[in-house]
């Protein structure tokens, strides 16, 4: 298992959170919890490591 450190910020305008994953491109996603933004973040992450 790979662990990688995301950078969180909460859009004060729509209340949604966005994160990256800093030096991997395309790394990036948002979601209305802390919870979903992490589920589509690793999402994310595993479909980049599988191309």
């Amino acid at each position: 298992m790979k662990i990688f450190t995301a950078i969180i910020e909460r859009d004060t305008e729509t209340n949604i959170y966005v994160g990256y994953v800093p030096g991997f491109p395309g790394a990036h996603s948002q979601g209305e919890t802390l919870d979903e933004l992490q589920q589509n973040l690793r999402e994310v992450i595993e479909m980049l490591l599988s191309k």
